[in-house]
């Protein structure tokens, strides 16, 4: 499964672990897949025990390792994305394996259907050519230990490569049935939109599978069954429901625009008292204060937050570079700015305030954080 990632400064998700960095791309594994190996191991001992007797505990670690050949699997899924986005220019921070599969982070949006359905179908794919080889092997395996494992990984993996194009996000099959929208309507939000309805549909549907196995297909579920159906289920709910959220948020952006957005902005030496920086801004009505060198060069942003928190009778004798971010790479922007580009902009180097500027590269104003935020809820305006 693809997903847009986080920012590329964003930290690495806690509960997890990194394995390795491949060109550029951490892989990832969350703590809960070894939970998921214990538990696994606990089911399938018994299996293990009746086509290789005598093992005692050690049943429990052939477990283990089947559940590690099935996490490789997955990782293979994961990898196909991986290669496949990069194929086409997109920056793939990480690869992250869970109880539940695996999940690949990709760097901004799809810029086209065919890129939307290349990167998610090849998953899918991945998955069936896995089970498939797997299933040859097992014909000609014996039914011992090797044959247990090659058929669950057989099994495994057609059933992950099987649900994975079932039409609804998150799955790879909704980002199919995704780019199918987007190419017809014109509209990738669209897109987004009725995957994500189909998502949730793939939920309730998926809740009420042990019930519908019991009663169309006599198949009598046990509380696995039913502990599977739901975690499963709440997990395709909850993020079809995020995708859908998100949806209606980009929705919004081509209306932004960081002209319309940008604060009036007084320019102060670095060295000024903040006390006299801020008496003037507010003698100027402005809402952003930049620092400046002797030479007039913009060197610092104000953070607002900062000021906020810098007690008032302490502002006559700091220099207002002690509440002031350096201009670092990504943070003065081109005033010009708007929609996509501008949000792909403040994601790229994550800050609460950034530097506009013109063409000629005077400052314009001061973008805020906060009330980009405000404009993308409904509640925007410049000050």
């Amino acid at each position: 499964m693809s997903v847009p990632a986080s920012p590329p400064s964003a930290p690495r998700p806690v509960g997890t672990v990194r394995l390795a960095t491949v060109g550029g791309t951490q892989i990832l594994v969350s703590y809960t897949t070894l939970l998921f190996a214990a538990v696994f191991a606990v089911i399938l001992a018994p299996q293990v025990e009746a086509v290789r007797p005598g093992l005692g505990p050690l049943r429990y670690l052939a477990g283990a390792v089947f559940a590690a050949l099935l996490y490789l699997a997955v990782l293979l899924h994961e990898i196909s994305h991986a290669l496949v986005a990069r194929r086409f220019g997109t920056v793939v921070p990480s690869i992250t394996l869970h109880f539940l599969g695996g999940m690949t982070a990709v760097q901004g949006e799809a810029r086209s259907p065919r890129q939307e359905f290349w990167v998610a179908v090849v998953g899918p794919l991945t998955s069936l050519a896995v089970g498939g080889v797997a299933w040859l092997a097992y014909q000609q395996a014996d039914q011992g230990l090797v044959g247990l494992f090659l058929f669950g990984l057989a099994a495994g993996n057609l059933l992950i490569g099987v649900l994975n194009l079932v039409p609804g996000l998150p799955l790879d099959g909704g980002r199919v049935f995704k780019a199918a929208v987007w190419k017809v309507s014109g509209s990738a939000l669209r897109g987004v939109v009725v995957a994500a309805w189909a998502g949730r549909a793939t939920a309730v549907v998926l809740l009420a599978w042990p019930l519908l196995a019991e009663a169309v297909l006599d198949l009598r579920p046990g509380i696995t069954d039913y502990v599977v159906a739901f975690l499963l289920a709440a997990f395709i709910w909850t993020t079809a429901s995020a995708e859908l959220a998100n949806a209606r948020l980009r929705s919004r952006f081509p209306a932004l625009e960081a002209r319309r957005l940008a604060r009036r902005t007084l320019s102060v030496p670095h060295d000024l008292p903040l006390a006299e920086a801020v008496r003037r801004a507010q003698d100027a009505q402005a809402g952003g204060i930049v620092t400046l060198t002797a030479a007039g060069v913009p060197v610092g942003v104000v953070n607002e937050a900062a000021l906020v928190a810098t007690p008032e009778d302490r502002r006559p004798w700091v220099p207002t570079s002690s509440v002031a971010r350096s201009l670092e790479p990504g943070l003065s922007l081109p005033v010009g700015l708007r929609g996509e580009e501008l949000v792909t902009a403040l994601n790229r180097a994550p800050a609460r305030e950034y530097l506009l500027v013109q063409e000629d590269g005077s400052v314009y104003g001061v973008l805020s954080l906060a009330d980009v935020d405000r404009a993308v809820r409904g509640a925007g305006g410049a000050r």
